[in-house]
């Protein structure tokens, strides 16, 4: 896998990185732009991490701030889901038209117990009309990210094994993420047993695939295609100049809310900000569009 021993993890990426802040001290305009984020978190009152840089960064092109915080990882967690997907379809164990019979029953982390997907609360109700009947994994993958299906998701995740994802997540240095389940677990919710992130994980994998590092240039591609079709577009995409490509994951659950995006500006680059303590999500997206708007002019 192209790129996966260039870092020994997320936190070894972001010690990299900050390294490189402290030996190049980057120009007035991005400790300016630096300045002005940390106003904006400050005055949210938010638990609130970015992470920024071109994809071909030039010296000290860089904004790293509270990187190493761990956050509920929410629906960022399916971008690994996907990634794994392709490795084992690169691999030839599986292939993007094979199929799964939709079924809603899953088994606990905890104990192993059933439970299922609530529809109620998923934003995407059309695998559930699904149930009993077959879907390719392309197609699933394409609800999963999307539409943000958390009954997709799990069907791959059962499909490829979490075990699997964690390991492709470590490969490729992004070991702040920890994928350990599905979603809807309640039981494994109570006992503490979550997915979670930091934004150096997620800025970690965004930056590779938009590099084409990931499995090949091919499958990178291929996966950026596919975020560029999400359909909830309310937080960094809402920042930008009307017509700008963003290739991006999102997770919302209450008091959290996370965006993770490749932007296709003239010169493209990775945003991640991740939003802990605000349970209004207008007023959480209106925080990342702003945040947005603060780095979007360095690439232009």
């Amino acid at each position: 896998m192209n790129g996966g021993a260039r870092f020994t993890g997320g936190l070894g990426l972001a010690l990299l990185l900050s390294l490189a802040w402290s030996r190049s001290p980057a120009s007035p305009t991005i400790r300016t732009a630096h300045d002005r984020i940390e106003r904006l978190i400050t005055e949210s009152r938010a638990e609130v991490a970015v992470a920024w840089q071109p994809l071909r960064a030039k010296r000290g092109e860089l904004i790293l701030i509270n990187t190493a915080t761990r956050f509920h990882a929410a629906s960022t967690m399916k971008l690994p889901v996907m990634i794994e997907l392709f490795r084992q379809v690169a691999r030839k164990k599986l292939r993007l038209d094979d199929t799964l019979i939709v079924s809603n029953h899953f088994a606990s982390l905890v104990d192993g117990s059933p439970y299922e997907v609530s529809a109620d609360g998923d934003s995407d109700g059309e695998v559930y009309g699904a149930i009993g009947q077959p879907m390719t994994l392309g197609l699933l993958c394409e609800h999963m990210i999307t539409r943000s299906s958390n009954l997709a998701a799990n069907l791959l995740i059962d499909k490829l094994g979490p075990k699997n994802v964690q390991a492709t997540i470590n490969r490729l240095g992004a070991s702040g993420m920890q994928v350990v389940r599905g979603v809807g677990d309640q039981k494994a919710f109570d006992h503490g047993l979550n997915n979670t992130t930091d934004a150096m994980g997620l800025f970690t994998l965004l930056r590779q695939i938009g590099r084409g590092e990931v499995i090949s240039r091919a499958a990178s591609a291929a996966m950026v295609e596919i975020l560029k079709r999400q359909t909830a577009n309310d937080g960094i995409p809402s920042g930008l100049p009307a017509g700008t490509p963003v290739a991006h994951k999102t997770g919302t659950i209450t008091g959290i809310h996370h965006d993770a995006a490749i932007v296709y500006a003239r010169r493209p680059y990775v945003l991640v900000v991740l939003v802990r303590g605000i349970t209004d999500q207008p007023v959480s997206a209106k925080l990342m569009a702003d945040i947005t708007r603060v780095v979007d002019p360095l690439a232009r």
